[in-house]
């Protein structure tokens, strides 16, 4: 017996090194001496009978009638059974049977379960996974890995061994009535990645994966469960596409095979399932599978009909012999060939020995007991619900944007959501998603009020339909007048297979989109997508035929957008790519840990790269919709725009004198200047005024907040030869480290403003002595700014700006105080340690001004995008339009952008080249007179040339982990290079 059981193992490893690969549930294995001792142990006791009974699963109801349980143990007992599988039920009959079952079997049984697509394949109220054919989009496999292991969990946790899954079918025949969905696809390269992911999940989590349906079920037009298909296909062929999953699967180390009942006259007139030629010849010597071999079920009236099916199925090279139809007369009719010298007991033993190593392999050295409590809530936790949405998620499929509308533009209005769907809260969801980033109106579709429908969306300049329900053919035709007429997206939140009727209406359409689920979340995902806000890669498991073909989707990824070639307006590409160079120099330097340059012509992106990590020793690379603080760019993406709008409406003149709409400024030295003083820096106001000091206790900083050098109380560097006071306190009236009361502004994660402080701030402001009305810039011009927008306007400068600028023009990347809306991974640290707020700064305004002003200053403030401040500065060259719509006049803009102060460069508001003195300009030498943008202290700046219609956007975090000894953005004259190389990239 102990050669025997050697043979066993030295043959197992001999196929293993001629495969390179044994079986994963055995390579799990740790103590083999201890494997091999329990097993003969057990083969010792047993008689012939048991040995056959252990290659027999039997199928059971999960129902704990006592009727039902008394057949249950007979078999067992009887028969000495090898396994279960249980048919459909529910979850807390079937465990409650499973321990039962457990307790009545001498040797533990292997209990199987047909989960294809998880636990609800077979039980209620389980989590229902997708079906194949959709996760068959899903390009990320480590997710359809986890897929595998979340599957194996749950089955371990009702006491399943076995699954047999998954269907490596290749699914190429669309007539096919039993295969189709259950495939992962029609492309057996893809499949085999799909299953391999899959199986691997299962096994690393101790369940026992079986592909099936050996040699391939996919292009057959029979359902074996009622007749036996036929593969009338060569070797070559079934080589190429039907066998090749399988054979990946079993060089990738699968444990299990399942047999399926086809017939394959190319290699051998017998069914597969009972065929030695096609599984002992072919899956077993020549594909060198030494795992275990299942048949299908033999109940099954593709084989069924076959004299002693199941010693035939021996014979042939299977294992185990899945639901035979009479227990009795089947392990007879194996009895009976074994006298008859057809089998030999030598066989059986040695099937018998495979079964019972595969047993210990699995954990069923000890008799297993399940937990019969809680089973709903440990199988459902909240990493499923997760792991599900990612699936859904991934498997959204972009089919075609013939015309790049893709994501949609933001700006654009005359949107019009069209829902077909039983009712109209089907849609909401989606509606509701869409609605965040643009302007949206919702039209619920009725067959009995398509003429009303034809004159609501007559005006409008793009339509979302958003299919929700499988009969929609009455739709059809007008859909088809739609897409002939406008812009048509079609969105369908149904499955793929019910498209066929909407055909038609997909190839005219400018854009489709395949959802497979319309849940909650789905929706909301895909409304994302379409506004830019999120990233869908899915590719079509299988083709949509008289359409599209399998591996059609199209990626569209809010970090990667569209960019166009830079010779198609007149620029070199060559020249442009001087611009790679100049950044990574500036990194290589230390200027800055990383940026995003981005270069719009005529309104086109024709240069958009970043580069470099969020900080120098991280390795978070820059990302197209990472949020940078502007630092005072935010004075002309942010306040100046309010200011130019207010104007445009009427509500101040130039010459008005601030003091008419602030009373704070009245009886002050400064009740004189004007609007076009503070937009010109003309108003005597110091360049810099440190409000925050307020809020520090001074007599807790010994030696003062400064000095010049380094003690042990001013231990923090910030600057060359200054150092802070790390050791202040902050007075109790201003600031606090609890979120209360007034203390609502947060300063950090763990400081919180007194939110009067603000009014100390004006009243320092109204205070500050003037200094002249000569030119210099100072940020207190616009923080009086801003307080003369709220005080026109008549709301804060935030909601202003987002109700009338940024939510319309579907700037969604655009915010102060952006933790409110923003994860912080989003958004690029500006210093590594803040002397006042103690901590790194990242979502937290840089500007101790606007930090103190709670975030939303004049000066300071807005956190941004490349791409949503170049929506800004191409709004202003387009002469305040953007998007079809107008924010502002055009005389207006031409106003402001082109007036300039005849005692500085200054424009009103904006910066402008010092054309004079280049040497001194905040531009290249080559930026016409006419540009205008500004600069921000954390190393960022935007200009726009109306020229050229040319718009330059550099954002990077130069201040980390500290501004002062990072001043090699400006010496090495990275931004003016960079706009250097743009102005000669234009072909003349």
């Amino acid at each position: 017996m102990r050669k025997a059981v050697v043979l066993y193992i030295c043959l197992l490893l001999s196929v293993w090194v001629e495969a390179h690969t044994m079986p994963s549930v055995l390579s799990q294995v740790k103590d083999t001496a201890a494997c091999r001792r329990w097993v003969e142990s057990r083969l010792s006791e047993m008689t012939l009978k048991q040995k056959i009974g252990q290659l027999f699963i039997h199928t059971v109801d999960p129902v704990t009638a006592p009727r039902n349980k008394a057949q249950i143990r007979k078999a067992i007992e009887e028969y000495g059974l090898g396994g279960l599988l249980f048919a459909k039920g529910r979850i807390d009959q079937q465990v409650q049977l499973t321990n039962l079952a457990q307790q009545w079997s001498r040797i533990p049984l292997l209990i199987t379960f047909d989960g294809e697509w998880g636990l609800a394949m077979r039980l209620k109220d389980t989590p229902e996974f997708p079906k194949n054919r959709i996760l068959g989009c899903v390009q990320d496999d480590s997710l359809i890995y986890r897929y595998g292991r979340e599957v194996a969990r749950q089955l371990r946790e009702i006491g399943v061994q076995v699954n047999f899954a998954p269907v490596a079918d290749v699914d190429n025949n669309p007539g096919n009535p039993v295969i189709n969905t259950r495939s992962f696809g029609s492309n057996p390269k893809e499949v085999a990645r799909k299953v391999i992911a899959y199986a691997r999940g299962l096994e690393d989590g101790g369940v026992l994966a079986v592909c099936k349906h050996f040699p391939g079920h996919g292009d057959t037009d029979v359902d074996s469960h009622k007749a036996l298909p036929v593969l009338p296909f060569d070797r070559a062929r079934m080589d190429s596409i039907e066998l090749y999953p399988f054979r990946r699967a079993i060089d990738a180390g699968v444990s299990g095979m399942m047999v399926g009942h086809l017939q394959v006259p190319e290699l051998e007139e017998k069914p597969a399932s009972i065929s030695s030629d096609i599984i002992t010849t072919m899956l077993q010597d020549e594909f060198h599978f030494s795992g275990l071999v299942f048949t299908d079920a033999l109940e099954m009236r593709g084989i069924r009909q076959a004299d002693d099916v199941c010693a035939q199925a021996l014979l042939a090279g299977n294992d185990l012999l899945l639901a035979p139809r009479n227990l009795k007369r089947e392990m007879t009719g194996v009895m009976n060939a074994i006298k008859k010298g057809l089998l030999t007991e030598e066989v059986i033993t040695e099937k018998c020995r495979k079964v019972l190593t595969f047993k210990y392999a699995l954990g069923l050295s000890q008799r297993p007991v399940v937990d019969e409590k809680d089973l709903k809530s440990r199988i459902r936790i909240p990493e499923t619900d997760s792991l599900l949405l990612a699936l859904d998620k991934a498997a959204v499929t972009v089919l075609k944007d013939s015309l790049e509308i893709l994501p949609l533009e933001l700006a654009l209005s005359g949107n019009v959501l069209l829902s077909i769907s039983p009712s109209i809260v089907d849609s909401y969801p989606f509606y509701n998603g869409l609605q965040e980033s643009i302007t949206i109106n919702w039209v619920h579709a009725r067959v009995d009020s398509l003429q009303s429908i034809r004159k609501r969306l007559r005006t409008a300049q793009q339509v979302i339909v958003a299919l929700h329900q499988k009969d929609y053919e009455s739709y059809v035709p007008f859909l088809q007048e739609l897409a002939a007429d406008k812009p048509l997206v079609v969105v369908s939140f149904v499955p793929q297979e019910d498209l066929k009727t909407m055909l038609p209406v997909l190839q005219h359409a400018s854009a489709v989109v395949q959802a497979h689920v319309g849940t909650e979340a789905v929706q909301r995902y895909v409304a994302k997508v379409m506004t830019g806000r999120d990233k869908v890669t899915g590719r079509l498991s299988v083709g949509i035929p008289g359409w599209c073909q399998a591996g059609v989707g199209i990626t569209i990824d809010p970090d990667c957008p569209y960019l166009y070639t830079p010779e198609d307006f007149g620029m070199d590409s060559r020249i442009l790519a001087r611009i790679d160079t100049i950044a990574q120099e500036g990194i290589d330097a230390q200027a800055y840990p990383g940026c995003h340059v981005l270069i719009l012509k005529d309104g086109y992106p024709v240069y958009n790269k970043c580069f470099g990590t969020f900080t120098y020793d991280g390795s978070r690379k820059v990302k197209e919709n990472d949020l940078y603080d502007l630092a005072s760019l935010s004075k002309v993406t942010g306040t100046l725009l309010a200011v130019m709008k207010l104007y445009d409406e009427g509500k101040f003149g130039l010459t008005d004198r601030v003091s008419q709409y602030l009373p704070m400024l009245e009886d002050t030295r400064k009740s004189r200047i004007t609007v076009q003083d503070l937009l010109f820096h003309e108003s005597g106001l110091p360049a810099y005024w440190a409000f925050y000091k307020e809020a520090i206790d001074s007599k807790s900083c010994k030696g003062g907040l400064f000095r010049k050098k380094y003690d042990r109380y001013h231990t923090l560097q910030v600057d060359e030869n200054l150092y802070a006071c790390t050791g202040f306190v902050y007075k109790k009236e201003w600031v606090s480290s609890v979120r209360t009361g007034k203390y609502v502004l947060p300063l950090s994660d763990s400081l919180y403003l007194n939110a009067d402080f603000r009014k100390e701030i004006n009243r320092q402001l109204a205070d500050i002595p003037l200094k002249g009305h000569s030119y210099r810039y100072s940020c207190l011009n616009f923080m009086l700014l801003k307080e003369l927008v709220e005080s026109v306007a008549g709301v804060a400068l935030d909601v202003y700006l987002d109700s009338v600028f940024y939510k319309p023009m579907g700037l969604v990347h655009t915010a102060y105080n952006p933790l409110h809306r923003f994860d912080k991974s989003q958004i690029v640290p500006t210093a590594a340690e803040d002397f006042l707020r103690r901590t790194e700064l990242q979502g937290y305004v840089n500007d101790e001004i606007a930090a103190f002003m709670g975030g939303v200053s004049g000066n300071a403030g807005l956190f941004s995008t490349a791409h949503d401040v170049g929506a800004v500065f191409q709004m202003l060259l387009d002469r305040g339009v953007y998007g079809g719509h107008r924010y502002l006049s055009r005389a207006t803009c031409d106003l402001f952008i082109t007036l300039q102060s005849e005692e500085s460069r200054r424009g009103l508001g904006f910066d402008k080249p010092d054309t004079g003195h280049p040497e001194h300009s905040p531009c290249a030498a080559e930026a016409p007179q006419g540009v205008f943008g500004h600069t921000g202290f954390t190393g960022t700046c935007a200009w726009a040339d109306p020229e050229n219609d040319l718009v330059f956007v550099f954002l990077s975090n130069r201040t980390y982990p500290r501004a002062f000894n990072h001043k090699n953005l400006t010496k090495l004259n990275i931004r003016t290079r960079m706009q250097q190389a743009m102005y000669q990239s234009i072909k003349r």
